[in-house]
């Protein structure tokens, strides 16, 4: 797996905060429901992304969670940040180290493309690239 489990909540969540009108919000409940997310896992990706300024909670009868900046302004290399999630772009595949091009392992081309890949796409997409016509 490419993530972490908490990474994909946080998308998971953000995918259907970002199609709400301005001024709505939902509950974590209702949230929970739609994402699948276990309510206890929710509230701490929904705290974390809040620390980071993604995502507002409005607390009471009427409260709940909507997005705090516009999603063409949030990358997914946010979202990973706010979630603690490292990409550990440049270890290598054999060890706990870093990949050496001086010498390098039987995987380090390949691995190396990968992890480059997956560093622009984190850094060059954003929340509002997110299929907002296909929701849970």
């Amino acid at each position: 797996m490419l993530l972490s489990q908490t990474a994909i909540y946080a998308l998971r969540c953000l995918a259907i905060l970002i199609t709400l009108e301005p001024g709505e919000r939902l509950t974590g409940k209702t949230l929970s429901e739609r994402t699948d997310v276990p309510h206890d896992y929710l509230n701490k990706v929904m705290r974390q992304l809040g620390q980071a300024g993604i995502v507002r909670a409005v607390r009471g009868n009427s409260g709940g969670f909507s997005m705090n900046r516009p999603s063409h302004k949030v990358r997914i290399a946010d979202v990973l940040n706010a979630v603690d999630m490292q990409l550990d772009l440049g270890k290598c595949a054999f060890s706990t180290g870093n990949c050496v091009a001086t010498a390098p392992c039987a995987l380090h081309a390949i691995w190396s493309s990968l992890q480059g890949r997956v560093g622009a796409w984190a850094e060059d997409t954003k929340l509002s690239d997110i299929d907002k016509t296909s929701h849970s």
